[in-house]
């Protein structure tokens, strides 16, 4: 394919309720959307980075300015342009994997739209439906967050994630174990909330059989969460200590984790992902795929993601109405528990001009 141009657009979307976590609430989503125009075809890709530097490094308005100021001139300048050679094109760049992977998402996009491939089977998807879990953020209250859980599980959701910090933690899992039963698929994620020296505080929740507890330390404390795995015996996730299939291969071999949660934007890309997934099947490792808030375009590529054979725990791929009240794309809907696999070319999904343009707040063209 050859190039033409790329567009960044940025979209404000409003949630339908704040969202907590242990480093800050949210209560719109910044989001950066890249739309990359071929000779052949044109495509989609969301970057999923946070309007402030707290869960990364990375930040939207820092993802705007190096793909603007590097990514996409070099990406323009590559011969031979096709989404498996634009991770070699960026590697020379260090980090900033949010922005590459929005930029590799958009140029695979295209590339399938022109072949009339759909993102699903390219990546080795098994499944045309995936089960979908739904995150539920830190509330005021326990009532409140019984009543929240309540109303997930009545959407059919089949596994609730707790987010938790020191202090909203063992007293939030047992009001919920108690009030909906051993039966309900339940995991807690703490965003690097805590320490090592807080193990036996983490050792507490051991008797509500949770699924896992995800990311409880910082990310660089690898080691840290291998001492941890020996300390509890519900089992360990990394999400942020997780960037690339290599990061991921150490973590397994220093024993840091059991389960693994991939998610496309922090790991450079989906071909990263799919590598992760390949690594982590190979070692016999669980993975499920996690979300940020994506709008339809993420969301869309998310699910094809989680098709793959080694996706075997329930992932955030959440229906669209869980944040937003009207999305960009025609919206994700939960089916039973589960979203369909989009079956169309590329990403299966497209902006609905009306319903993008509303919420857009600046659109940006570079033509190459």
């Amino acid at each position: 394919m050859k190039l033409t141009g790329i567009e960044l657009r940025r979209v404000g979307m409003p949630l339908v309720a704040p969202f907590r976590t242990s480093f800050g609430v949210q209560h719109e989503r910044d989001v950066l959307l890249v739309r990359v125009v071929t000779d052949q075809a044109e495509g989609w890709g969301e970057c999923v980075a946070m309007g402030d530097p707290l869960y990364s490094p990375e930040y939207v308005d820092a993802a705007a300015d190096v793909l603007r100021r590097f990514l996409i001139p070099a990406l323009g300048d590559a011969d031979r342009l096709t989404a498996d050679r634009v991770g070699h094109v960026l590697h020379g760049f260090k980090g900033h994997r949010m922005a590459k992977c929005a930029l590799e998402a958009a140029v695979l996009d295209a590339e399938l739209r022109a072949e009339g491939r759909p993102l699903a089977r390219e990546l080795g998807a098994v499944r045309d439906s995936v089960p979908c879990g739904v995150s539920v953020g830190i509330m005021d209250s326990v009532p409140e967050l019984l009543d929240a859980v309540s109303g997930y599980i009545d959407a059919g959701y089949v596994r609730i994630k707790l987010k938790i910090e020191p202090g909203w933690d063992v007293e939030p899992v047992r009001a919920v174990r108690e009030r909906f039963g051993d039966e309900l698929l339940l995991q807690v994620d703490a965003n690097t909330a805590y320490t090592l020296a807080d193990a036996g505080q983490l050792a507490r929740l051991d008797p509500f059989d949770l699924l896992l507890i995800e990311q409880p330390l910082d990310e660089e404390d690898v080691l840290g969460h291998a001492q941890l795995a020996k300390l509890v015996t519900t089992p360990i996730c990394l999400d942020e200590s997780i960037t690339s299939a290599a990061t991921a291969a150490a973590a397994i071999s220093l024993g840091a984790c059991r389960i693994v949660n991939i998610k496309p934007g922090r790991v450079g890309g989906y071909l990263e992902a799919r590598r992760i997934h390949d690594v982590c099947m190979a070692h016999g490792i669980a993975v499920w795929c996690g979300g940020m808030l994506e709008t339809g375009i993420g969301r869309a590529a998310n699910v094809a993601l989680a098709a793959l054979p080694g996706f075997t725990l329930p992932g955030d791929t959440s229906a669209s109405d869980r944040y937003f009240s009207t999305d960009i794309t025609e919206p994700f809907v939960l089916d039973a528990g589960y979203l369909t696999v989009p079956t169309g070319p590329g990403l299966g999904v497209a902006p609905l001009s009306d319903q993008l343009d509303a919420v857009t707040t600046s659109t940006e063209w570079i033509s190459l």
